[in-house]
């Protein structure tokens, strides 16, 4: 989705951050051209050029949204930019302005990276061939590097409790469940019981991106270029990190890989960045198929609360959104943590 900028630009008061920008970018030619790169229900990203050609990204959330604490730009600024003095590639930022008399909302400006964002099939296809091995060995020596860096070290010690991950995730997402659910899916409610009882001791604690999948990352000559989307960003296991990017690591061959980008062949296999991994980091990854299961399990929680949503009309009218399907996808999920954590 994409929209010209000017009086009407949806989500930017072009005039009041131009002049904002202008104070705070070294060269920067007015006027500003804007463009949608990414919206939706998770924080907005829009392109901006100068008269010169630079280019620079602005951040910031969703319109319309109530809760700022989840759409916290203060803590995504935070965080990318003590992660610019490691070797995690993260665009480097530019300020970061909470004067809600600016855009009505906070936001941030930061580097704008060229690449591919390869969200899905038709999207990774313009990456050479000959260059997807080489872009998934860079992501998961990237994910080992992340999971290596002490939060401590650039000040991030503090951003969430560093303990009992798994615990707290459970327990939080097990009460999202129970207050949005609509009908038995006794798979989950087993999953459930079954991560319960047969949780991993968290060995350590690391900064984990929380959504870790090549549909977030900027692809750029066979290597990653920029990890983006920080929002979930938090501190606990990085093995929950692998799990989640395991689940969206289609190898071709697979049930609905031929519509995800790694489905479309030439990129390392799952085993292979485990291997990668493991060996990278000193992490023992026996247990991966717990963590798999868990990220299978959360999302059908996540996926439970957006369904009742709709259900009761609490989204507005969409008519886009096949209630059914969706539906069918929580099921589908349930039954994917209880294959792993039963084989």
């Amino acid at each position: 989705m994409t929209e010209p900028a000017g009086a009407g630009m949806e989500g930017i008061d072009v005039e009041r951050v131009t002049e904002w920008a202008a104070e705070r970018t070294a060269g920067l030619e007015p006027p500003l051209v804007f463009t949608l790169i990414a919206g939706g229900h998770s924080n907005l990203t829009y392109k901006f050029t100068d008269q010169a050609g630079a280019a620079y990204v602005l951040r910031r959330p969703p319109l319309g949204h109530i809760l700022e604490s989840a759409h916290d730009m203060g803590r995504e600024h935070r965080i990318i930019s003590a992660l610019a003095a490691t070797a995690v590639p993260v665009p480097a930022t530019f300020g970061l302005c909470e004067d809600k008399s600016v855009n009505g909302l906070p936001f941030y400006l930061m580097e704008f990276v060229n690449g591919v964002v390869p969200h899905d099939a038709q999207a990774a296809e313009p990456i050479p061939e000959a260059e997807r091995r080489s872009a998934g060995e860079h992501i998961i020596d990237v994910l080992a590097t992340l999971h290596l860096v002490n939060p401590d070290d650039i000040g991030l010690g503090n951003l969430a409790r560093k303990e009992a991950y798994l615990q707290r995730q459970l327990k939080r997402w097990t009460q999202q469940w129970e207050a949005t659910k609509t009908h038995e899916v006794p798979e989950m409610e087993e999953s459930a019981r079954l991560l319960q009882e047969d949780m991993p001791a968290q060995v350590g604690s690391a900064i984990v991106h929380g959504d870790y999948r090549i549909g977030n990352m900027m692809i750029r000559a066979g290597r990653m270029a920029a990890l983006l989307d920080w929002e979930l960003c938090t501190l606990g296991d990085p093995l929950a990190d692998l799990g989640y990017m395991l689940n969206n690591w289609s190898q071709p061959g697979e049930p609905g890989a031929d519509a995800n980008a790694t489905g479309i062949g030439g990129f390392p296999s799952r085993d292979y960045l485990c291997e990668v991994y493991e060996r990278r980091t000193g992490r023992d990854v026996g247990r991966i198929n717990y963590y798999r299961a868990f990220s299978h399990w959360r999302l059908g929680a996540i996926m439970q609360g957006v369904y009742k949503r709709y259900l009761v009309g609490a989204m507005g009218k969409n008519r886009d959104f096949d209630l059914e399907k969706y539906k069918l996808g929580i099921h589908q999920r349930a039954e994917s943590a209880l294959k792993f954590l039963t084989q």
